[in-house]
Order: structure tokens, then sequence, then C-alpha cells
């Protein structure tokens, strides 16, 4: 045999490695995930498998892998217990690489959860490795992993948020009325902009035009106070564009509204896909929601 015949079919091998996915989604949020995958998967799987016409369709590919622990085989749970620190890396729809995503997160908790067939009775916690730091995740025995319904809930503890971006001139351009806005950053870069009502807003139109006045990309948001503790908020997650929900972008307006003397505390934020839980504390927000696993499916290589 020679060194073409090899290489011919070293590919060959690659190609028919199989990879299996999970899908799930956190309030229409959609994510593709694969727990500690056989082969490495790349930006290109996420813009192929993400289409929503010739793929499989999704808003981002979540991959995880163990921490390197030594009580790990396979990824799954040994004698001495399970596997309890992850390395997380998100592609958003387009390729684009995500420091984090708080929808995402919750959904990779259950992936995980159910990868490694956790108790379903009692409160489970892993930390997951994000680009923007360690992320502690508690699935909730409230909502287990394997529900009839296929519906967990998840809490996150989502870091600390401070002030991020400067703010765009461009909502004029829009039509949207802003009273105020505020860049936040919780890890990932968001731009918040309240208004009275949120009537008719077109994010698919705001989106773009604000956005371009960041060359790295911004998640944008218009968010509209109901109460002291709820808000309404519609969403433009760059990578992805409209979306049904953001859990970080859920997270900034929350902290905005609340440093603006907006909302207290704890706050509910509404949004097209469901509404989330967000609680402020002096040293953690956390995050907590639904995480719905939808479907299995086998990538053939």
């Amino acid at each position: 045999m020679n060194d073409r015949d090899s290489q011919d079919r070293t590919e060959q091998a690659g190609r028919a490695e199989s990879c299996r996915l999970t899908k799930h989604h956190g309030l229409g949020n959609d994510f593709l995930i694969s727990v500690d995958p056989a082969r490495q998967l790349t930006a290109e799987d996420a813009v192929a498998w993400c289409d929503r016409r010739t793929g499989i369709g999704a808003d981002g590919l979540i991959v995880a892998v163990p921490d390197g622990a030594a009580d790990q085989e396979d990824g799954k749970a040994v004698a001495d217990g399970p596997i309890r620190r992850w390395r997380m890396v998100l592609w958003n729809a387009d390729g684009s690489r995500a420091e984090l995503s708080g929808n995402g997160i919750r959904c990779l908790g259950q992936a995980i959860a159910e990868h490694q067939g956790l108790e379903r009775s009692q409160d489970q916690e892993i930390t997951v490795d994000t680009d923007a730091g360690a992320r502690p995740v508690r699935i909730l025995a409230a909502g287990p992993a394997g529900s009839a319904d296929g519906t967990a809930m998840v809490r996150v503890g989502m870091g600390k948020a401070v002030d991020g971006p400067v703010p765009s001139d461009r909502w004029a351009e829009v039509s949207v009325p802003i009273t105020d806005q505020r860049g936040v950053d919780v890890g990932n870069p968001h731009l918040v902009g309240f208004v009275d009502e949120l009537g008719d807003a077109d994010m698919a139109l705001i989106g773009p035009v604000i956005e371009a006045d960041y060359p790295a990309g911004i998640n944008v948001h218009v968010v509209a106070p109901i109460d002291r503790g709820r808000l309404r908020l519609r969403v433009w997650e760059r990578g992805a564009g409209v979306t049904q929900a953001c859990g970080s972008g859920a997270v900034a307006a929350a902290w905005a509204a609340n440093a603006a003397g907006l909302a207290d505390d704890h706050i509910v934020v509404e949004m097209p896909g469901g509404s989330a839980e967000v609680t402020i504390g002096a040293d953690e927000i956390h995050l907590t929601g639904p995480a719905v696993r939808v479907a299995e499916v086998i990538i053939d290589g």
C-alpha cells in the first residue's frame, strides 16, 4: 500500500466517524450540543448544521469536553461519581465564536446531566469553563433532566455585570424612542435600550443598524420595564440575528434596569420565547429558566 492509499483510507475513516448531538432550547433559543464528541468539531460544522434550510437548524453549536479529572471514563460517571467540571466551546450559527450564552449553558447543563445519567430526584451541580470564565450550573430537582416533557429547570451563576460598550447614537435611524441606554458586559457585550412601550419594534431592522457601530459585534436589546419586578425584552444576537430569547441579555437588561433604579434585585424577564428569572447579588447574578430537550441527532461522517 502506497502513501496515497494510506492517506485515502485515513480520510475515509475520519469521514466515517459519526457524531451524536442532542438538540435543546431555552425559551426558543435553540442549540445543537455534543458532549465529549468522538471527533473534533469546528466552526464549519456549526455553519453547516445550524442552517435552518440545508442543515438541522439552531442558533448555535455547543461542544463540551471533560476537564480531564481522574474520575472520568469516556465522559461518563464512574465509581467515584460523575465528572463535575467541563469545558464549553460555543459557535454561533454563522460560525463566530461566542464567549457565553445564558440559555446555551442551561441547555448544556441538561445535556451533561443526561449524558452522565445523573440522579433526577436531587439538585446536581457542575462547573462549566467558558470563554468568559467558570460558571456554576445547577440542574434543579424541581425540573429533572429527564422529565416527561423533556424539561429541566437550571440555575446558572453568571458572574458579575459591569459597564460595557459605549452607547450608540443610531437609535433615531431606526425610529426607536429610547428613554435611556447602557452598555453592559456580562462576559459578552450587550447594549440595552430602554423604551416606555415595546410597540412594534422590529429587531430584524433595528439590530443590524445598531450593531454596525461595533466592529466586534454586540447583542442589542430593546427593553420595556413593566414594574419593579418585570421587564419585557426583545433580542438581536450577534452571530445569530433575531432570537426568541437571550439568557445573557436577560441578565444584562435586569442589571441595567436595577442600576438605573427601574427595577429591584429579583426580576422576571419576559421574552418572546418565555420568561426567565434574574437575581442580582453582591458577588453573583443568577439566571434561572428552563432547558428543553428536543431530539437526538446522529451525524454521519
